[in-house]
């Protein structure tokens, strides 16, 4: 795991206020509700904040984004 990706587990991390969400990072954060609309919304604002990546809420599908490999991903797709 490089710097990265620890940022981006450490941001859902400190977000949802969930250690489990650091556990697999394949896991869907809406189906276990570590993430919700609004959290999402946060975690978006940080992205931007801290990576200079910007990703409005309506550009992708909930499934898009709906785990942390997903969101390194797509965080990645745009650096």
């Amino acid at each position: 795991m490089n710097d990265f990706e620890s940022q981006i587990i450490d941001l859902v991390v400190d977000i949802s206020g969930d250690d489990d969400a650091a556990e697999d990072l394949d896991m869907d954060l809406f189906e276990e509700d570590i993430l919700d609309s609004m959290a999402a919304i946060e975690l978006l604002v940080a992205i931007k904040d801290n990576f200079g990546v910007s990703i409005a809420p309506t550009e992708l599908e909930r499934d898009q984004m709906n785990t942390i490999n997903k969101i390194i991903a797509r965080v990645s797709e745009r650096m």
